[in-house]
C-alpha cells in the first residue's frame, strides 16, 4: 500500500512538472505568423480605429508541438490611413493586431508587426507599414500626353513661341489636375498578410495542441 501510494505522489508530481512546464510556454519575439484577411481594407473607405480580423493559415509549431493552429483567429485596429495627391508620396495602410482567439475561444493578447503582403500588389517597409504604388508610368505618361497637347494646340496658334508656351500650360493643366487625384491602396479579404511577433507571447497549456 505504501509503495502504491508513493508511486501516486511521483505520478502527481511529475504530472504537475510536465503542467507547469506546459503553463510556461512561451513564442520569442521574431515568431512568423500567416493570416488570411477575412476584412477588406482600403485607404478609400476604411477609417482609422476601424477593427479588422483574418485567420492563421499555418500552423505555428515549437518543439514539434502546434501552438497556434490553422483558423485561429487575429483581431486588431487600423492605426494609420494615408492617401496623398497622385504624383507625390504613396498610400499607407498601418495595421496593429492586439489579440488572437483559439479555435476553443481561448483570447490571447496578440502583439505582431506586418512584415510582407505576398500577391497583394503592396510593399512593407521597416515600420511595418503597408505601402501602395506611388507615381508610376501611366502618371508619367499621361502628364507627357498633357503637354505635348499644350505644345500642339500653342504651335497651331502661334508658332514656336506658342508652342513653348502652350507647353507650359499643358504642363501646368496636368499636373495640377493629376494633383487633384488620389493613390489609393487595397487589402481586398483573402489578402494573405504575413506578420511576425514584435515582443514574447505566453501561452497556457489549454492553448498548445499535440
Amino acid at each position: 500500500m505504501k509503495k502504491f501510494f508513493a508511486a501516486c505522489a511521483v505520478a502527481a508530481l511529475f504530472a504537475g512538472t510536465m503542467l507547469a512546464q506546459e503553463e510556461s510556454l512561451s513564442l520569442p519575439s521574431g515568431t512568423s505568423v500567416r493570416m488570411k484577411l477575412e476584412t477588406p481594407i482600403s485607404t478609400s473607405t476604411s477609417r482609422v480605429g476601424d477593427t479588422f480580423s483574418g485567420r492563421v493559415t499555418e500552423p505555428v509549431m515549437q518543439n514539434g508541438q502546434t501552438v497556434i493552429p490553422v483558423g485561429a483567429a487575429i483581431q486588431g485596429q487600423i492605426v494609420k490611413l494615408t492617401e496623398p495627391r497622385r504624383i507625390k508620396g504613396k498610400p499607407t495602410i498601418e495595421l496593429r493586431p492586439d489579440s488572437l482567439t483559439m479555435p476553443d475561444g481561448q483570447k490571447l493578447e496578440f502583439h505582431a508587426t506586418v512584415v510582407d503582403t505576398p500577391d497583394a500588389g503592396t510593399s512593407v517597409n521597416d515600420e511595418g507599414q503597408i505601402k501602395g504604388k506611388g507615381r508610376d508610368g501611366k502618371d508619367v505618361r499621361n502628364i507627357a500626353i498633357g503637354t505635348g497637347a499644350g505644345v500642339g494646340v500653342g504651335a497651331v496658334v502661334a508658332g514656336g513661341k506658342g508652342a513653348l508656351i502652350g507647353g507650359a500650360i499643358g504642363a501646368g493643366v496636368t499636373v495640377a489636375h493629376w494633383l487633384s487625384k488620389h493613390k489609393s491602396a487595397e487589402l481586398p479579404a483573402g489578402s494573405e498578410i504575413v506578420m511576425e511577433l514584435n515582443r514574447p507571447m505566453n501561452l497556457t497549456a489549454a492553448t498548445s495542441g499535440k
